[in-house]
């Protein structure tokens, strides 16, 4: 029997417990999430990008707001803490070839959002 990972939309800051317990569920590592970055919100957890992206989307998210990466939970580097890698990525007709995102400006804002609502660089997830 397939085993069901929880995902959350996350709005608010949450706490470092709450990123344990998500990471516990799957991966114990690491988090996978989709940052809607008009909307401002993150939905995390699950076993793929993709389940958390219909999430967004039957929550009233717009595709192309949407945009996967990983989230390391124990990695030092607050600049490594975030992998911009996910299959949802993959858009050729926004200019989008590969499984990292590209742009500069959508990785910036995906950092942002999840640095606001996952993590901050002062912070110890141990």
């Amino acid at each position: 029997m397939k085993k069901e990972f929880s995902i959350e939309i996350i709005s608010e800051k949450i706490s470092p417990q709450k990123l344990r317990e998500l990471a516990d569920e799957s991966y114990e590592r690491l988090i996978k999430f989709v940052a809607d970055i008009e909307r401002g919100v993150i939905a995390a957890g699950g076993e793929m990008h993709a389940d958390a992206e219909a999430l967004l989307l039957a929550d009233g998210s717009e595709q192309e707001d949407l945009w996967g990466a990983n989230f390391y939970l124990f990695e030092k580097d607050p600049q490594k803490k975030v992998e911009f890698i996910s299959l949802i990525n993959i858009r050729p007709r926004e200019g989008n070839r590969k499984m990292e995102i590209e742009s500069p400006e959508i990785r910036e804002k995906v950092q942002i959002l999840a640095e606001k609502l996952l993590f901050s660089s002062n912070e110890s997830i141990d």
